[in-house]
Formats: structure tokens, C-alpha cells, sequence
């Protein structure tokens, strides 16, 4: 019985929200993992789940050596179950809305140093069509920020090179318009041109399709981990030792704008975030030497004062879009208040961009 309100659930997820397949695969396989949970313990309805057994249920993933986040996530997946259920008047009331998640260690984005990202990009061996093709998944996923499925999910009349635009389906299907550097044009406009149509004549039924990204076959990527394989070839070849993934380019795109001196609205609308609050942990990469000039520049510079300073006042100023080397010129004893809440936040994201007008 359980089984069924799930399936319905992940219909409703696909058909109403937009959701992927590999959203609604997590979702399932998660969710019935609960459902495997609850029969263990005798429930068999969803009318009979309750806060203890989600808080058991919790328990034993914790046991079983769960991150943190993984179990959080699942909380989530169940929540939003729920909230079906009792919209659908299957169950009275939410349980799992009643369970705190488990508390996370907070980590910062990993990034990749502009010197790094430039040996990434000049790893791939463009005279190859294979070798066009992944120069120009590396240079959009940096210089757009795309996550995987949305480069996965691109197609040819998403791709604007005169505008140096691409139209991008992000989390719930949700429509965004992604910018491109000058480099990742062309990278795009050598594929289009050269590469793609090379693996377009490798297809076994010569069937036309609108997939920007193809497989040596010139059919479609199989997967997102499509994606993870072809950087994983090229961080060998840069020679980078540090894990990285298609999100570690998301995570660079963002630090190298802020850096730059983008404000967080617009890199927030770059990035496809429902909140700024999502962004904001951005500022904790790029802002790490303001925390410096701060200790020097405040009077009171013990570590809580600091914080609350970072967070209260810096942080504030970047959202409003105010340049960090601005702050850090002007964060000093002598700096009245008025000055700081002058800071001009006017700036131009794409020209923050490494490589927004750079050759590649």
C-alpha cells in the first residue's frame, strides 16, 4: 500500500514539477528505502508512520555510517512525499515536518585557481572530434556554471553564438538564460561546425537529432556520469591531484565572478539559485582575506566580533552588489561609516569572468 502512494508521488513529481529521471530514480530508490524500513518495524500504511519511526529510521542510517547530508537528503525526499500525501488527502498530517534534520559540518566550496582551470581547459586534443566536443563541455560548464544534467539537457536551438546565450532548463524545469565567454564560443562554434557533425555521420541509422553533446556514435550521452568521466580524463592529463567534479567548475564559475568583483544578485541569477542564501556561502571563499583586514581594521577585533562583523556588514554589502576590493580598500580605523555605506555596487558579472574576453 505504501509502494503505490510512492508511485503516485513520483508521477506527480514527473508530470507536475518537472522532475528527472535522475531526481525521480534518487527519490524512489530512497523513499523505498523507508517504506523497506517501516515494514521491518510491522507499518505497512502511511496513515501509521509517526515522528518515532522516521526518527528510528534516522537512527539506523546513522548506525550504518550515513553522511550527515545523505540523511538529510532522505528527510527531505520524505517530507515532500508527505506533503503529497496530505495534499491528496491520504494522510491527515506530515510527520516527517516534525523531525529536525541532523546537524551538518559546514564546508566550503571546492574550487579550482584560475592557474588550474586554464591547464584543465587546454587539456583536450581538439584536432580530435571527440577532443572538440569536451573542450567545449569543459569551457560552458565553467563559464556558464551549468550544473551536469543542464549541459546534458542543452540542445542545438538552445545554443545562441551571436548572443553568446544559452537557454537552460535548471532544477524543476525551471527556464534560465545562461552567458558564455568568448573562449567557450569558440570551443561551442568549433563543435557545432567541425566535430559534431563527424559523430553526427557515425550514427548507425543516419536519424537527424537535436542533442547538442553526442557520444563517439553521434547518439546522445548515456548518463550524467558521461560527463564526470570526460573531466576525470582531463584532470589526470592537467595533472590536478585534488578531486574535482562537474559541481568543483559550478564552484569555480561562481568564486572566480566574485572575485572579480560580481555582486551576488547577479551571480545568484547566473547560477540558477531559488535563494540568495544558497550564494552566500560563496562569500566565505572569497571574502577570507576580508576577515583579515577586519580583525586589523576593527577596534574590537576578537574572533565573535569579527564574525558577526563579516556576516552582519561585509556580507550584507556584497549582496547589495558592492566590489570586495572596494571593502578591502576602505575597511580601515580611519574609515567613517558613511564612506562604507557608499560603496558603489554597480558591476558587470560576465566582464568579472576569467575568461569572458580572453582568447582560449
Amino acid at each position: 500500500m505504501m509502494k503505490a502512494g510512492l508511485e503516485r508521488f513520483l508521477i506527480y513529481l514527473q508530470t507536475e514539477r518537472g522532475a528527472s529521471s535522475y531526481t525521480l530514480r534518487n527519490y524512489g530508490n530512497e523513499i523505498n528505502e523507508f517504506i523497506n524500513f517501516a515494514a521491518e518495524q510491522e507499518v505497512y500504511r502511511w496513515q501509521d508512520v509517526d515522528v518515532a519511526l522516521i526518527r528510528a529510521w534516522m537512527a539506523s542510517l546513522h548506525r550504518a555510517d550515513y553522511h550527515p547530508a545523505s540523511i538529510a537528503r532522505r528527510l527531505y525526499e520524505l517530507r515532500s512525499c508527505f506533503r503529497y500525501l496530505v495534499r491528496e488527502k491520504i494522510v491527515d498530517e506530515n510527520p516527517a515536518a516534525l523531525v529536525s534534520p541532523p546537524k551538518q559540518p559546514r564546508t566550503l566550496p571546492d574550487y579550482l585557481t584560475q592557474a588550474q582551470m586554464v591547464e584543465l581547459l587546454s587539456a583536450p586534443d581538439v584536432s580530435t572530434p571527440l577532443g572538440m566536443r569536451d573542450a567545449a563541455i569543459l569551457e560552458t560548464l565553467y563559464s556558464a556554471g551549468l550544473r551536469r544534467s543542464e549541459i546534458m539537457g542543452l540542445q542545438m536551438k538552445d545554443v545562441n553564438l551571436k548572443t553568446k546565450q544559452l537557454r537552460v532548463w535548471g532544477k524543476g524545469r525551471k527556464e534560465r538564460i545562461a552567458l558564455i565567454g568568448e573562449p567557450a564560443r569558440l570551443a561551442l562554434e568549433r563543435y557545432i561546425r567541425r566535430g559534431r557533425p563527424e559523430l553526427l555521420a557515425r550514427r548507425p541509422d543516419n536519424a537527424p537529432t537535436d542533442i547538442l553533446f553526442l557520444n563517439y556514435r553521434g547518439g546522445p550521452l548515456s548518463s550524467m556520469r558521461a560527463i564526470s568521466a570526460i573531466l576525470n580524463k582531463y584532470v589526470k592529463q592537467a595533472g590536478l591531484t585534488q578531486h574535482v567534479t562537474p559541481h568543483t567548475l559550478r564552484h569555480s564559475f561562481a568564486t572566480h565572478l566574485l572575485e572579480g568583483g560580481a555582486d551576488l544578485r547577479t551571480v545568484q541569477e547566473l547560477l540558477g539559485h531559488a535563494d540568495l542564501q544558497t550564494t552566500t556561502i560563496y562569500t566565505q571563499v572569497t571574502l577570507g582575506h576580508l576577515r583579515k583586514v577586519v580583525g586589523k581594521a576593527h577596534p574590537h577585533a576578537d574572533e565573535e566580533t569579527i564574525n558577526a562583523f563579516h556576516s552582519e556588514f561585509t556580507v550584507k554589502l556584497m549582496e547589495q552588489g558592492a566590489d570586495p576590493q572596494e571593502i578591502e580598500a576602505k575597511l580601515k580605523p580611519e574609515t567613517t561609516l558613511a564612506e562604507l555605506l557608499n560603496l558603489n555596487p554597480k558591476r558587470t558579472a560576465l566582464k568579472a569572468h576569467p575568461r569572458a574576453r580572453t582568447e582560449p
